[in-house]
């Protein structure tokens, strides 16, 4: 595999117009089920069911509809708040309790997409705890696809080996399982077979997925259920990192935290913000802004490289000619830390690089992957 770093070539590797196959590095990301691999929007190789996939959901995630799901968000967070408040703050001077925030964020962010996806948290914030063991099942699952990924011919002696997944829990992954679970859950309330003792969102992305289902039979068998997976696999631990990479560099960076403070609490007392600060109350504020994007470019949610195979013609990347075929890839730790984009201080927590004119931003957010991906998934769910 061709490692590439150049930012410049990010347009050429991953164009939306026009994008380079996808290599065998994502059969082993495909999602598992009945003890089978399932195509899904992020990892298929294929465009046509890519396509399927992506063209019935993607209105799901515009961005006015994602804003519309903040006051379930809201809903989580109180319950954060409440039981960090409960079980690590005391009224009696003594030393308060450890906590680990690392966990509690993982917890929340998973608490969040169940919420949004099922109307239903998985119970972590009030439990305390990794329910059934998903997240500990999900980074075992990481832990072993990320090696095969890399060298994808041990794809059949190790992750879809029928005799090994067998010994591994019958090749059930934790995420699918609870995605499935929640599904059939739905089906049978709408069929008056089960007594709601919950509130359910009418709305939430699982009505929305189900109404597309009905509606268009041209989806694939296993939509719901790749949906609904994607959701929780993809939305919920890099969330997670995010929040700590966030809340990790504002911690060993006491000034930098000083100045972001300061620039909440004017914003607050100004008017701006509510008690649970909203989207577009907090999207003009340049230095909490500033901030979120030095935290994704340090210390980005996916480390892998994305590759890609180059057409058949050949193509020059970084002004050497590749043959069609060549498998080429870039890693957001890689792009991220281009010392030409970013400065001599790009291995550097810096959030005021991002203080600059409209102009220089815009092209350091351009070599950003992760925003250069993320909107790519607004727009089709491709990551």
């Amino acid at each position: 595999m061709v490692s590439v770093g150049d930012p410049k070539e990010i347009g050429t590797i991953y164009g939306f117009k026009q994008s380079w196959r996808k290599s065998n590095f994502y059969r082993a990301l495909l999602m598992k089920a009945r003890n089978k691999p399932v195509e899904g929007i992020f990892a298929t190789q294929s465009e046509t069911i890519h396509r399927n996939l992506k063209r019935p959901v993607s209105g799901a995630y515009s961005m006015s509809n994602l804003v519309s799901f903040e006051p379930y968000v809201d809903t989580t967070m109180r319950v954060l708040c409440n039981q960090l408040e409960a079980r690590f703050t005391n009224a009696d001077g003594l030393r308060p309790t450890p906590c680990n925030m690392s966990e509690w964020l993982q917890m929340f962010a998973f608490d969040v997409i169940g919420e949004l996806t099922f109307s239903k948290r998985f119970g972590f914030l009030e439990r305390g705890e990794d329910v059934d063991g998903i997240m500990a099942g999900l980074w075992n699952t990481f832990k072993k696809t990320s090696l095969v990924s890399q060298m994808p011919w041990l794809e059949y002696f190790w992750t879809n080996n029928p005799v090994l997944r067998q010994f591994r829990g019958n090749g059930k992954s934790p995420g699918v399982e609870f995605a499935m679970a929640r599904v059939q859950e739905r089906k049978a309330l709408e069929r008056g077979e089960l007594e709601k003792e919950w509130e359910v969102n009418s709305r939430d992305f699982l009505s929305r997925f189900m109404e597309i289902e009905a509606k268009d039979k041209n989806v694939p068998r296993e939509a719901l259920l790749v949906w609904t997976s994607s959701n929780i696999t993809a939305g919920s631990d890099t969330t997670a990192i995010f929040l700590r990479a966030i809340l990790h560099q504002l911690l060993t960076h006491p000034s930098t935290l000083k100045t972001l403070l300061a620039e909440l609490d004017k914003a607050a007392s100004d008017g701006q913000l509510d008690d649970l600060a909203l989207w577009k109350q907090t999207n003009g504020l340049p230095y909490l802004t500033a901030c979120i994007n030095e935290a994704g470019r340090l210390h980005p949610p996916f480390g892998l490289p994305f590759e890609r195979e180059v057409p058949p013609e050949g193509a020059v990347v970084c002004g050497q000619f590749l043959k069609g075929g060549t498998v080429v890839g870039m890693s957001a730790w890689v792009t991220h830390r281009d010392w030409k984009t970013f400065g001599e201080d790009c291995d550097e927590w810096r959030p005021e690089r991002w203080l600059c004119d409209p102009d220089e931003r815009k092209r350091m957010e351009a070599a950003l992957l992760t925003i250069v991906f993320g909107e790519e998934h607004l727009s089709s769910g491709d990551l």
